[in-house]
């Protein structure tokens, strides 16, 4: 049983999310033959403050 880890910054909504996990089953399934029952996307929001990148915190960084 495949499970799908998201890792992002908080801020989307149960919409989004849902269309997510509607686009990623469609496309396990199309691409690798497995059924959307058999697929776990697990979400996990991540504050700015808990998230290293480029060197330094991503609540310390200029918005691109």
């Amino acid at each position: 049983m495949p499970v799908v880890h998201i890792y992002m910054f908080p801020g989307k909504t149960k919409e989004q999310k849902n269309e997510l996990v509607k686009r990623i089953s469609k496309d396990f399934e199309e691409v690798a033959s497995i059924k959307p029952e058999s697929l776990n996307i697990l979400f996990h929001d991540t504050a700015k403050e808990d998230w290293g990148v480029r060197g330094s915190l991503a609540s310390e960084q200029t918005p691109r």
